[in-house]
């Protein structure tokens, strides 16, 4: 396993103080949107946020992308056109019931909201039970390429379903916004908010470049929001994404961090013990607020 990989799986494996809640058998539905993954226990269902799809139109949909079907959630309010989309990207445990409802509570803020199963091709991150095998085993295995690809197919498909892609957003958690930096480099969105991502680390085939690479040539301006005990990427790499942005592009000096110095990795993930509510509510403010700053609603 390389560092970087080492580093965030030592992020995402949580001390397991307070109670776990209910594990394995939350894990259990298969269905897009249901569910938690498996590696991703323990479970917190006492502080995981429900929110209703009345007034909505919700659920899973399919997309084509590449010759490929790409299952996705969709959630937008209900009977309504030209609306504001954002694309969510998932963390590396996929589109289970915690991006699902992220997906429902943007549509409640207006927006179509997709999240496209980015992994579909090479596996199901439910059908893991450890981290460390999900991430060497498939999240390693899945290509840059093909996610910038897929993500501009789903915009695509927004566009035939209510959805305004002049005013579109990005929005990742984790691994989704490490994606996040990289779309707002490539994809014809008009910002992005990364949750902690990845900033830099080692180069493959398949991750030929890491933000850090990319700030010459970002297209949108990013909101990054990062957590100040966060293991899996410290504070120096912030430090250095923060400095190359002066020098980059005009959507580059338009970007911004904020850091929430007690908050670990995975804050905003509120059905797992890294949960921090008060650095997720503030930072899912500031998200809305930076999508209407940059004219996305």
């Amino acid at each position: 396993m390389r560092d970087d990989q080492q580093q965030d799986l030592m992020a995402l494996v949580p001390g397991r103080s307070g109670e776990a809640g209910p594990s394995r058998r939350l894990a259990l539905q298969t269905a897009l949107g249901l569910g938690y993954a498996a590696a991703a226990t323990p479970l917190m269902a006492q502080t995981a946020i429900s929110t209703p799809a009345d007034g909505l139109t919700a659920g899973e949909v399919r997309f084509a992308s590449q010759g490929f079907q790409v299952p996705a959630y969709r959630a937008a309010p209900a009977g309504r056109k030209d609306l504001p989309v954002v694309l969510v990207v998932s963390e590396i445990f996929g589109v289970h019931e915690y991006i699902a409802d992220t997906c429902r509570r943007l549509a409640r803020a207006g927006y179509l909201a997709i999240a496209p199963d980015l992994y579909a091709r090479q596996g199901d991150p439910k059908a893991y039970g450890e981290i460390a095998r999900l991430m060497s085993e498939l999240v390693s295995k899945v290509p840059d390429e093909q996610v910038m690809g897929d993500l501009d197919a789903a915009l695509q498909w927004a566009a035939t379903q209510g959805g305004d892609t002049a005013r579109a957003a990005i929005t990742g958690f984790c691994w989704g916004g490490r994606i996040t930096w990289l779309y707002a480099a490539h994809g014809p969105v008009k910002a992005g908010v990364a949750w902690y991502g990845r900033l830099e680390g080692a180069k493959t085939a398949l991750q030929p470049r890491h933000p850090l690479e990319l700030v010459s040539g970002l297209k949108a301006p990013v909101l990054g929001l990062y957590g100040g005990q966060d293991t899996g990427i410290p504070l120096e790499s912030v430090e250095r994404m923060r400095e190359a942005l002066k020098q980059g592009s005009t959507a580059a000096r338009a970007s911004e961090f904020v850091v929430y110095p007690d908050a670990p990795h995975a804050f905003h993930a509120d059905y797992r013990p890294s949960y921090r509510e008060q650095a997720a509510g503030d930072g899912w403010k500031r998200m809305l607020a930076w999508f209407q700053q940059h004219g996305v609603q």
